[in-house]
């Protein structure tokens, strides 16, 4: 392909976007925001508690995000609810009342009072009353009929990777001291979804609430000196996306609060992994294609509705309108008439006064113009000639003709007469012919200084031309550099006035300086270096003079005029004689929301209307989509200084794993579990990235639990049918006997012989307190 067709392919493509971006578009796609999680009354099942025997197991995934409960023998759990409770005083009731769960989100009283059993952004249990509360709950709602508060039946809990000893003590000791269970055993939520699934050999990605674990099988025996946690999950996503969005939108309205179980449906409805998430993020705000990619999240909001009428309506309004605009126009002509007669008679009536005063003595004379309050013989030659200007002015008006005729020249003839000549009146009616005289110099002043402005201009204008043509290069670089400053004052008089509205930034601070100052008794007087005691403006109330400071009327928005004025006039000549400056360097055009990438980011492919309610409560998620889960693969994006999980599988098969047959089988096999593992695109992403970072000749295989969800949940109870699970259950008496921290697990004899073999002297509850972790292992 050549150079031209290069150019006009890329000139066409460019002219493409900007087409699209000027077209109409239809009306975007609304998600709405997520409402409380309340799911309203729920009927308890029944019929679980008598369809078990005493060796049935009530299986518990005790899960930091939900808790999952149900018998063994079911196919899935039948309880699922947040791990919190709601307890508040009422004080109708005069008692405490407590919503576990979803019945937590009934209203805004109950919200406020939620409180989870875990400790924040981990999987460990510290608020044991709470939990008491979730287990109370557990036990009644699927039937437990025991004697005197006994659970009478098994229990099978799962519990966090490498778990604390107290939480398990604690755990321990509330089963058996306050629902008496007759056994009780642990395992791990990740292995049980793993054995569901028919593993045997393979690497367990499990990324769930509050941490993603990678865990290495061989032969049904988790390799747990080769377990690695990273210190993400779906917890601390929302945290980050709740970060993003007050950073995003820092003006959104209090009322409207980021909650984040809305920040939860987000995530789970608008994030994906991307394939190459470095190439995806650079292009994602480019015009082509962002009206899919970007996902506008509507909250609620109250419009002011505006009736719209029918055509048949607007016909008789606006015949009601134009029949009300005939009756003013004749009533005000009618006034019209009336008021120009009343004027004529006015007139008349002077005119016949002014005659009778002729051969009058000055007593008759003041008798006649006192009946009319009138002062002198002046104000009645004045008031005549204003009636007659008037009743002209009418007249003309009336008949079509001019409004304001040509007046004649004002003549000022008492100027000339000595004042000696003149008696009281006539001194009077030369102080008011000078006036007179001043206003018309001042006005004929005006009129030369204005023809010379012309003539200056034009002289100034003749000059430029004359520059341009002789040095065109040295005119543009004036003009150039002129363009620039007012472009700069314009940045400061923005940056001003959104400083202005802080009362920490310099110009407000020198702006109440000078209040202070006018405010001041003395404001001439200099305050000596060092002794400014002034404390004005230390007291919010001070900030009140604001509303007794009169300032010119738009004087700054006159003055932003007449910089965008003279701009504009610069550009214009930039476009005419510059070559190299075209249309997209003007600064409407640089200004204009189709080219501004934070338009993009912030409002998507559509203007913005500020007025608008409805876009003011919009959210718009585009490149969160892809961050959000990327944190799985680069923890440094959200500034966590951990490897991702690339980088730790790449580890654990190189380092951990000695033989070549070990790593080939756990490559076949990545195993990935966990709600934070369920977003579109995680498996192929994490498949190219091992492949990228493997032997060619490795043989990568990654599959998804069948439920990432609950797979954990009927691993466990399928496990509690088999003997396994009655060999590592702690009895009632071992309890007593041994202590909360007795454990056991069900080990095979291969391990068995290896530790016999390096002469371990350490039991196997030693084991597992010192490693502080427990686990499920089958032969």
């Amino acid at each position: 392909m050549t150079v031209t067709s290069t150019r006009y392919l890329q000139a066409a493509s460019e002219t493409e976007v900007i087409s699209d971006r000027d077209t109409a578009k239809p009306p975007p796609r609304l998600w709405y925001a997520a409402e409380p999680p309340f799911k309203g009354y729920q009927a308890a099942p029944s019929g679980g508690f008598q369809q078990s025997s005493i060796d049935t197991a009530i299986v518990i995934d005790n899960g930091a995000s939900l808790v999952r409960a149900g018998w063994s023998f079911d196919k899935r759990p039948r309880l699922s609810f947040p791990a919190n409770v709601a307890r508040y005083r009422d004080r109708k009731l005069n008692r405490t009342v407590s919503y576990v769960g979803y019945d937590g989100y009934a209203d805004a009283t109950t919200r406020g009072q939620i409180r989870t059993a875990f400790e924040p952004g981990s999987s460990v249990v510290t608020n044991w009353d709470v939990m008491e509360g979730i287990l109370d709950s557990i036990f009644v709602k699927i039937g437990v009929d025991g004697t005197d508060g006994c659970v009478n039946r098994p229990i099978l809990m799962t519990e966090p990777l490498a778990n604390l000893g107290y939480p398990r003590k604690t755990m321990t000791e509330i089963i058996f001291e306050c629902y008496s269970a007759p056994s009780l055993a642990f395992g791990i939520d990740s292995l049980f979804s793993f054995k569901y699934n028919k593993g045997t050999t393979g690497l367990v990605v499990s990324s769930s609430h509050t941490s993603t674990h990678l865990i290495p099988v061989l032969r049904s025996k988790a390799v747990m000196s080769s377990v690695t946690r990273l210190n993400w999950g779906g917890s601390q996503g929302v945290e980050y996306l709740l970060k993003l969005l007050r950073l995003k939108y820092p003006n959104w309205s209090p009322s409207q609060r980021f909650a984040e179980y809305q920040a939860e449906e987000m995530i789970r409805e608008h994030c994906y992994v991307s394939n190459n998430y470095d190439m995806e993020v650079s292009k994602y705000l480019d015009w082509s294609g962002l009206e899919e990619r970007d996902h506008i999240v509507q909250y609620p909001f109250t419009e002011h509705t505006v009736i719209e009428k029918t055509a048949e309506e607007l016909a008789r309004i606006a015949e009601r309108k134009k029949e009300g605009g005939r009756r003013l126009q004749e009533q005000a002509a009618k006034m019209r008439l009336e008021k120009l007669v009343r004027k004529e008679q006015e007139l008349d009536y002077f005119k016949e006064l002014q005659g009778r005063l002729t051969n009058q003595t000055k007593k008759e004379i003041r008798r006649l113009l006192d009946e009319d309050e009138i002062r002198d013989e002046v104000q009645l030659d004045k008031t005549i000639k204003e009636l007659e200007k008037s009743v002209r002015k009418a007249r003309n008006k009336d008949v079509g003709g001019p409004e304001n005729p040509e007046e004649e020249a004002a003549t000022f003839p008492l100027l000339d007469v000595p004042d000696e000549q003149l008696d009281e009146a006539g001194l009077k009616q030369k102080r008011h012919q000078r006036l007179m005289k001043s206003n018309v110099d001042a006005r004929a002043r005006a009129k030369i200084e204005k023809e010379k402005e012309k003539a200056r201009k034009a002289q100034e204008e003749m000059l430029e031309n004359e520059r341009r043509e002789n040095d065109l290069e040295g005119w543009l670089d004036e003009r150039r550099a002129a363009r620039s400053a007012m472009l700069q004052k314009l940045k400061d008089r923005e940056r001003q006035k959104a400083d202005l509205g802080n009362r920490k930034s310099l110009a407000s601070q020198q702006r109440m300086k000078t209040l202070a100052a006018l405010a001041s008794d003395q404001p001439g007087r200099k305050r000596r270096r060092g002794g400014d005691d002034d404390s004005f403006g230390a007291n919010d109330d001070d900030w009140t003079v604001y509303r007794t400071v009169a300032t010119g009327e738009q004087s700054d928005d006159e003055e932003e005029e007449d910089l965008g004025a003279g701009l504009k006039g610069i550009e214009a000549q930039l476009l005419k004689y510059d070559p190299s400056f075209t249309e997209q360097n003007t600064r409407e055009a640089q200004t204009d929301w189709t080219k501004s990438m934070m338009h993009a980011f912030l409002r998507g492919p559509r203007p913005f209307n500020p007025e608008s309610q409805q876009e003011l409560h919009q959210i718009h998620l585009n490149v969160e989509r892809i961050r959000i889960p990327e944190v799985v693969f680069q923890p440094a994006i959200a500034g966590l200084d951990q490897a991702g999980i690339v980088e730790i599988t790449a580890d654990i098969i190189n380092q951990s794993l000695s033989k070549p047959e070990d790593r080939d089988s756990v490559l076949r096999d990545i195993f990935l579990t966990g709600g934070n593992t369920m977003f579109s695109g995680f498996d192929d992403r994490l498949r190219e990235e091992l492949r990228s970072v493997l032997p060619s000749e490795s043989v990568v295989k990654v599959r998804k639990a069948s439920d990432p969800l609950l797979d954990a949940w009927r691993g466990a109870a399928q496990w509690a049918g088999e003997p396994g699970f009655k060999q590592s259950a702690v009895t009632k008496d071992e309890y007593f006997e041994k202590g909360s921290e007795f454990l056991k697990v069900s080990i095979s004899v291969a391990v068995a012989a290896c530790l016999q073999a390096l002469g371990s002297t350490l039991t196997i509850r030693q084991e597992h307190n010192l490693g502080n972790v427990s686990f499920l292992q089958q032969a």
